[in-house]
């Protein structure tokens, strides 16, 4: 026989009732005031650009929030290595050869059209590795120049390598990524041959570079150094120059430019990738399309002086139509980088 309660609740059974159903109804107003969370990491000196332009219309269009860890490619490299059992870094924006080495090692999710739409909208050779990563801008490589020191600017990458220019000019070290161009192209004036051919070997441009040497002012492997010397008049001409170091300058006031010389510039470009296991890849892949979109792209390439990789997006003001761009085949510069610095350092010592 069923057992009857009869007589009036406890004080503590209605207090606990209620605090239960005021938990209940509690439950959607906080979920409803956690908002969803990407942690992008990328590169400090993108941070000004990146908070100011494309974390503002992605949080309003996704009602969501961004936090941008700004450091190195090589550091954001480490935090997702060593968070791999459980990322809370969702998307990362590195230089393409540490891109190379987090596919090595299992670290991304490759993009698709399906989940990332405007990769169908890239110039061709801004998709790698069967799209383990994209390039959103990219930097770009021309030869940057004192205008007080020189009458006409330069217009070839062979000017300078004229005996005028003696003890005139600066190079990257081969330390530096930005320095690569050099023994490309100089591949190609020594040669005539393609600049894709001149990457695999580079025998030819080891040695028109050294006939550079009369010419050197210095071998740079820190970048304020060398434009301190640029712009005071010391040093006429650096070759190879990155667009978003040298406009820059020239946008604070510094009396230098640089050229696209009639060989064409290199492209430096800029990578983004989806962390595999990423927190929330749903909201991972939809950053990427926005910055791989026409119209984040369009307002990028001012402020960064770079060019877009959307081909609906125009060249930055300054530079010619139908200039020629030059990509660099980042999966061979990983397997012969530590060779090629060896022979630098053998070949080009002042």
């Amino acid at each position: 026989m069923d057992r009857i309660v009869t007589g009036k609740p406890s004080r503590r059974a209605v207090l606990a009732g209620a605090a239960g159903v005021a938990s209940l109804l509690a439950a959607p107003a906080v979920l409803r005031a956690q908002k969803r969370e990407l942690v992008v990491g990328g590169a400090a000196s993108h941070k000004p650009w990146v908070e100011s332009i494309v974390i503002p219309a992605f949080e309003k269009k996704y009602g969501c929030k961004v936090i941008f860890e700004g450091t190195r490619s090589l550091v954001n490299l480490e935090k997702i290595q060593k968070n791999k059992d459980k990322p809370y870094m969702s998307v990362v924006q590195m230089d393409d050869p540490v891109m190379i080495l987090a596919v090595q090692e299992g670290l991304l999710d490759p993009l698709t059209v399906a989940k990332v739409s405007n990769l169908a909208t890239l110039v061709p050779g801004t998709t790698h590795m069967d799209g383990m990563w994209a390039n959103y801008l990219r930097p770009w490589l021309g030869i940057a120049y004192n205008r007080n020191s020189m009458k006409a600017p330069p217009t070839s990458w062979a000017d300078v390598y004229d005996p005028k220019y003696k003890g005139r000019i600066i190079v990257p070290s081969l330390q530096n990524t930005e320095g690569l161009p050099n023994i490309f192209m100089a591949g190609h004036l020594a040669t005539g041959q393609p600049m894709e051919a001149m990457q695999r070997d580079t025998d030819a441009g080891f040695a028109k570079l050294v006939t550079l040497k009369p010419n050197l002012l210095t071998a740079y492997t820190q970048q304020p150094q060398a434009y301190n010397l640029l712009e005071q008049g010391e040093a006429w001409m650096i070759a190879s120059a990155m667009s978003s170091y040298a406009l820059e300058r020239k946008a604070a006031g510094a009396p230098i430019d640089l050229v696209a010389p009639k060989e064409g510039v290199f492209a430096m470009p800029s990578g983004i990738a989806v962390v595999k296991g990423a927190p929330d890849p749903e909201l991972a892949f939809a950053y990427v399309d926005e910055l791989l979109g026409a119209e984040i792209q369009g307002r990028l390439v001012g402020p960064t002086f770079s060019l877009a990789t959307n081909r609906h997006v125009p060249a930055p003001e300054g530079l010619p139509a139908g200039m020629t761009v030059h990509a660099i085949d980042w999966a061979n510069v990983a397997k012969e980088r530590k060779a090629w610095v060896a022979r630098w350092d053998r070949e080009m010592a002042l």
